[in-house]
């Protein structure tokens, strides 16, 4: 799973990965640590244009039939060989499909009984990237409209496998676009759900969640 993430470039350098006007962009900061639950930057499409837009999102997706927004707190993550054809997500797969901004994400590895070791997981260029997303809007029985996310995830490559059995989904920036394109809802792109190349990346142990 992928439970904590970091954040730290500034929304100049997102504006200009993602391909967003800065002046277009809702205010956020740089996180070393996103927690479920969370406010977070999301990128996805704009209904009306077509073209990228950020988004401010809760994390932990709550679909839209929902009638209590506390399910969200189990959907931090969905299971990407399972998306395609689970309620809960099924149609968010077809439709709303996004992009989760990110520098590294912590996995811990168990040691032993008592004590798990954490360790960071980034690219080897030290650029930022995203994790493949889904999001949702919904409109719980009290309270206002509420827009929330999830991260997929999917079997662990190379560097990853040694200290967690699963890791977020990462696109590579030229499958952005084919990723949030809506297309044919009877055909999303499943082939782009599997494990980022590992000699891409590097892992660090961090002595701290957020110590990066």
């Amino acid at each position: 799973m992928c439970g904590r993430f970091a954040r730290r470039s500034t929304q100049e350098v997102l504006a200009d990965w993602f391909g967003v006007e800065p002046e277009d962009m809702p205010w956020f900061a740089p996180t070393h640590n996103a927690t479920p639950q969370s406010t977070q930057p999301v990128v996805r499409l704009n209904n009306e244009t077509g073209k990228r837009e950020f988004a401010l999102m809760r994390w932990g997706f709550v679909p839209y039939w929902a009638k209590d927004a506390k399910v969200g707190y189990s959907t931090i993550n969905a299971r990407s060989e399972e998306v395609a054809a689970k309620p809960l997500y099924r149609e968010a797969f077809k439709r709303r499909r996004c992009l989760i901004p990110a520098d590294a994400f912590y996995e811990w590895q168990r040691i032993d009984s008592r004590t798990k070791k954490p360790f960071a997981f980034g690219m080897q260029s030290g650029a930022p990237y995203a994790f493949a997303g889904l999001w949702e809007r919904c409109k719980p029985k009290e309270g206002d409209p509420l827009e929330t996310f999830t991260i997929l995830t999917t079997d662990p490559n190379e560097l990853a496998e040694p200290v967690h059995n699963r890791m977020p989904v990462i696109l590579e920036p030229h499958d952005y676009t084919r990723w949030m394109d809506p297309g044919d809802p009877t055909r999303p792109p499943t082939d782009l759900l599997r494990p980022y190349p590992a000699e891409k990346m590097r892992s660090w142990a961090v002595s701290m969640v957020g110590g990066i």
